[in-house]
């Protein structure tokens, strides 16, 4: 999950992209070219791969002053999908996810570090279980440009990791699973 949140957080390499002006841009939800994914290793015997299947947001950036770009990304908990019914039981739970009490997952960004020539490190509050704690993305800028339909759309990957246990999440299956590599591939399309 922490992976998921920090894909949504390289909106902010969009200054990366060489354009002109400032742009706003909503994730492409409806067209499912944005992803959040994660991965955990599974009682050090496996990984256990999944992705968050709902969630919405958007991204600006600001070329000539990237340290502006900004992204905000919100994850509806309970579309988490395992791949298998009882397991994704299982994570919505209070053992977990909680998501009775917390529906909703949200990054927000409060710095980006331009890195490279299209790499960045996108600092950000991620809040899961009720928790906020910051997070840094590694994010790369992938591409822009117009799309056969006549829009203008930008797109982005990163990846981060968090610890479970700092987000208040009890269950403990040992060491190889206390920490969630997230894996974030995000497409935006300019407002």
């Amino acid at each position: 999950m922490k992976k998921t949140f920090a894909g949504i957080a390289l909106g902010g390499l969009m200054a990366l992209s060489g354009s002109l002006y400032a742009a706003d841009y909503a994730i492409d939800k409806e067209g499912q070219h944005a992803f959040i994914n994660f991965k955990t290793g599974h009682m050090g015997f496996s990984m256990l791969h999944g992705r968050f299947n709902d969630f919405d947001g958007s991204f600006s950036w600001d070329a000539d002053n990237p340290e502006n770009s900004k992204v905000s990304v919100t994850i509806n908990t309970a579309s988490v999908d395992s791949n298998h019914a009882e397991r994704d039981k299982h994570l919505r739970s209070d053992d977990f996810l909680n998501v009775g009490k917390h529906p909703q997952a949200t990054f927000v960004s409060t710095a980006v570090e331009v890195t490279g020539e299209n790499t960045a490190k996108v600092t950000g509050d991620f809040t899961l279980n009720g928790v906020t704690k910051p997070v840094v993305i590694d994010a790369r800028f992938i591409g822009e440009g117009e799309d056969p339909w006549g829009g203008y759309r930008a797109g982005f990957e990163g990846t981060t990791s968090i610890k479970l246990a700092d987000y208040d999440i009890s269950m403990d299956l040992g060491p190889a699973s206390a920490v969630v590599e997230l894996d974030l591939t995000i497409e935006g399309i300019r407002k």
